[in-house]
């Protein structure tokens, strides 16, 4: 797994550890306030020991930057410099009464094409004109800054830059991000891509990436869609970087070259788990050995922040001072603006890329690959008829009652009813911790769970659209690997509209020995999905009853070299050095290049080549076909 979000990068579970920090020992405390530093650019490591963002040497960076760490990773106060003094840059409508006619200079190239109607333009040089505006009425767009209307956001680490670690030009900052965790995936893998891919059929591997709404900044689709009317010039690559699956694109030429299975299945808040079905599905029918899973949201924009806004979803403001009675809202306040199950007010937007490598059980064996855990299955229905397009609906009881009886069937009841727990959507909105909370109540009910464990990382990282299944998963594994549940600490006290009579809530971490976390994707639109993670000892358990004693001893053996090369990466990622994999124009094949024959297609660069001996189900009417 690779990946980062607002509480840090996710290999090395370094991002869980931040939401459990305070239940660490000293020893991880330290690690990972040293690995957020130097992620932040606060500090970094070379052969003299760590230095500081001035180069001076210092002595204990996570004794000494803890409280910038912590203030500047998670929900804050958005450090955007466009939602800061003097605010969100916006035109105002509006219209001039001109007393009498009014001379102005323009440069020539700002001329509207279609003069309107009266205006009279003299030349006055190549450069230049004079412009006569007659008296009247002249609608006008007068530049303003506006307060924003909601101020908490869940961005990445302060000082983070994805674009700034490889050679971007002009990217959306999302896709940035999916070059970042993609790399982050493939060094804390341990495993060699190039190797990798050199053992298998091209068309054996997958990419599944997307994200829920595209690319909305200025260098994608936000900046295409408001050139016209803003004045500026559109550029050739805002219009392909929007596109919703440009993340598994980059990935293809970018970063894995792959010539495989791709796309990207969008279903706003589902969209993480969307593309981990698809991977899965493949897998399990053959058709794939791997695939690379993940989604990249960057939707911190103040388009998109008001568009939420005006739906009621957002925790703005004025919602927060009602909440608490307040006059002013301060830095602590902003912290606490996401408050899963309590009294809350709606969710706080959040900027994520998570990204899995997925592979079939025997290949995994085969190279020694450290399994972080294994997903059976994910479920997905929608909810219906219903009044509104965002309303809630029944889906997501179909979604986790499946979810259920799929470990109750691998693991027994036992194991159901004690060693599981809900990794909740847990949006914060008051709407949300009703419905959610219902349907694991009624869900627990029926399988006979009395105290179900929930977890509702959102209070920490906020809602990061399609990424937030990807956190959640992310989390989950972190919580395999570290016998931890984050809590809630924005839980002051439980809502009293929320079903809670057989689940169980806290404010801190608890201890818990699991043995399967549940997924839970309650989306907007009706796009339910709940998706089943094993943990690595109950996978291990599996492996062993398919494929015997012999080949897990032989992989164990295998995996000492891979975790040795996974640790190398880490311990130099832990120290701020960062080395993503982005080949762009390298060994660019255009088709006269490949060696094509009736049954294959020989590439350069790959030892193996693509089969085109395809499966028929249907039958043949060809008489040699036959048989």
């Amino acid at each position: 797994m690779g990946g980062i979000n607002p509480a840090g990068r996710t290999s090395g579970h370094q991002a869980f550890r931040r939401t459990v920090l305070d239940a660490l020992p000293a020893d991880q405390q330290r690690q990972t306030l040293e690995g957020l530093a130097a992620l932040m650019r606060l500090a970094e490591h070379s052969d003299h020991g760590w230095q500081d963002s001035t180069g001076q040497p210092i002595d204990s960076p996570a004794s000494l930057l803890r409280e910038q760490v912590l203030d500047h990773t998670l929900i804050r106060r958005n450090e955007d410099p466009r939602f800061q003094a003097p605010g969100l840059p916006a035109n105002r409508r509006a219209e001039l009464a001109l007393a009498e006619p009014v001379r102005v200079t323009l440069r020539r190239r700002q001329l509207p094409e279609q003069l309107p109607e009266g205006w009279e333009v003299r030349e006055l040089d190549a450069r230049e004109v004079e412009v006569t505006l007659p008296a009247g009425m002249l609608e006008v767009l007068l530049p303003d800054a506006q307060e924003p209307k909601v101020q908490a956001a869940a961005q990445l680490p302060s000082g983070f830059d994805p674009a700034s670690l490889y050679r971007s030009v002009h990217h959306p900052r999302g896709l940035a991000m999916a070059i970042f965790g993609a790399s982050d995936c493939l060094g804390a893998s341990g495993l060699d891509w190039e190797t990798l891919r050199q053992q298998l059929n091209p068309d054996h591997i997958a990419v599944y990436a997307g994200n829920s709404i595209g690319q909305l900044d200025d260098e994608g689709w936000g900046g295409l869609l408001k050139s016209l009317v803003s004045g500026q010039r559109a550029t050739s690559k805002q219009m392909p970087l929007g596109y919703g699956q440009m993340p598994a694109d980059f990935l293809n030429a970018y970063v894995l070259g792959s010539v495989g299975g791709t796309g990207a299945a969008l279903g706003a808040c589902a969209s993480f788990l969307y593309n981990l079905r698809l991977g899965i599905d493949d897998i399990r029918a053959g058709r794939r050995r791997v695939v690379m899973v993940g989604t990249a949201d960057a939707p911190i924009t103040p388009e998109i922040i008001e568009g939420f806004r005006a739906m009621g979803a957002l925790a703005d403001d004025a919602s927060l001072k009602a909440l608490d009675a307040l006059t002013l809202l301060t830095d602590a306040d902003y912290q606490r603006a996401c408050r899963p199950f309590a009294r809350n007010c709606g969710f706080t937007m959040a900027e994520a890329s998570q990204f899995v490598l997925l592979m079939d059980d025997a290949l995994a064996l085969e190279l020694g690959a450290d399994i972080l855990g294994a997903v059976p299955d994910v479920f997905v229905n929608a909810d219906g008829f219903k009044r509104s397009i965002s309303a809630p609906g029944i889906g997501n009881y179909i979604t986790l009652g499946k979810a259920a009886a799929l470990v109750r069937n691998m693991l027994g009841e036992t194991a159901l009813k004690e060693r599981t727990y809900l990794h909740a959507h847990g949006t914060s909105t008051p709407k949300n911790r009703t419905t959610e909370s219902h349907v694991f109540d009624e869900i627990a009910r029926a399988n006979g769970i009395e105290q179900w464990p929930v977890v509702a990382i959102k209070a920490f990282i906020g809602h990061s659209q399609g990424s937030a299944a990807g956190d959640q998963l992310a989390s989950a594994l972190g919580s395999f690997a570290h016998g931890l549940l984050p809590g809630i600490p924005t839980l002051d006290a439980v809502a009293d509209d929320v079903y809670a009579e057989r689940l169980r809530f806290s404010t801190t971490p608890q201890a818990f020995s699991a043995d399967a976390a549940f997924i839970n994707a309650k989306g907007f639109g009706g796009n339910n999905a709940t998706g089943v993670v094993l943990s690595p000892q109950v996978t291990e358990r599996l492996l062993l009853q398919r494929h015997g004693s012999a080949a897990v001893e032989a992989w164990k053996a295998k995996r000492e070299t891979v975790r040795a090369q996974a640790a190398a990466y880490l311990s130099q990622a832990d120290k701020g050095h960062y080395a993503p994999r982005y080949q762009f124009g390298e060994a660019v094949l255009e088709g006269p290049e490949l060696d094509i024959r009736a049954d294959r297609i020989h590439i350069p660069g790959y030892h193996q080549a693509v089969s085109l001996n395809v499966d028929n189900p249907f039958g043949s009417l060809n008489g040699e076909g036959q048989s």
